[in-house]
């Protein structure tokens, strides 16, 4: 099986830096990083990944913002997409799901369980 890869949309360099790490060296899978919503959306299109992690508090189009963009776009509407954010209250994660997300990971997000969270709300064994 090919390695799976992943779009990550964040504006804190950091947490792309952390997310690489446990991604590349945990499951082995490439990471392609965007630094917010117009930039990942144009990476989507061209990069076609096997699904997207979106920030959701981001300067210029947010996290949901981005999100309706990716779903109205036949060229990425099919990515399955994760939010990764600090705002997850159960009011917020039902919002996050109701606009189409796969999933919600809390940031900060658990560096050892991050690649196998996101494969749970996939169904990628």
């Amino acid at each position: 099986m090919a390695a799976k890869r992943i779009l990550f949309i964040d504006d804190e360099e950091d947490i792309k830096t952390l997310a690489r790490l446990c991604l590349e060296l945990e499951a082995g899978w490439e990471m392609i990083a965007a630094s917010n919503g117009i930039e990942g959306i144009a990476i989507a299109e061209s990069e076609q990944p096997d699904a997207i992690l979106l920030d959701v508090m981001m300067p210029g189009l947010d996290g949901l913002q981005t999100l309706a963009k990716l779903q109205v776009n036949p060229k990425t509407k099919h990515i399955p997409t994760i939010f990764i954010t600090a705002k997850a209250q159960a009011s917020d994660r039902r919002r996050f799901y109701a606009a189409g997300a796969k999933g919600v990971i809390n940031k900060p997000f658990d560096s050892l369980t991050l690649a196998s969270q996101i494969s749970g709300f996939l169904g990628w064994r």
